[in-house]
């Protein structure tokens, strides 16, 4: 493993952890707030913050990159950081695993479907509204 020996490579690394700790924040207040109004019947918040998730990384991705040339601390902050810990795909898992556990299998392999498709589907959505960006 390397040892980071450049400052950039300490700022980057200071990018990610203020990114992750907001990313992380963010994501519990956005599925806090989808479970209190859809409940707990279906995995309704982990699946929001996934697409929104998605959605904005896509977004992002060719804002940052193809647009604005973005430096390495806020790509690492936003992309890496913010979004990595915002989306969630182990509890996505953990989830899913859990509803077949309780013989719920009609319910995981909606929420794989749906989950895999939308996400897919939001960033594709995000990589099209950023080039529409002049």
């Amino acid at each position: 493993m390397r040892i980071l020996r450049r400052e950039q490579d300490v700022n980057q690394v200071l990018a990610i952890a203020a990114g992750g700790a907001t990313g992380a924040v963010l994501r519990f207040w956005v599925s806090s707030g989808v479970y209190a109004m859809l409940g707990r019947g279906f995995p309704y918040g982990t699946l929001a913050v996934n697409v929104i998730g998605s959605l904005v990384m896509g977004f992002l991705y060719v804002l940052m990159i193809d647009r604005l040339m973005a430096g390495a601390e806020w790509r690492a902050f936003a992309l890496v950081g913010l979004l990595g810990a915002f989306t969630t795909f182990s509890t996505f898992s953990i989830e899913t695993l859990t509803l077949m556990q309780d013989a719920l299998y009609a319910k995981a392999l909606l929420n794989m479907l749906i989950s895999v498709a939308a996400c897919v589907g939001a960033a594709m959505l995000g990589v099209i509204l950023a080039r529409q960006i002049a």
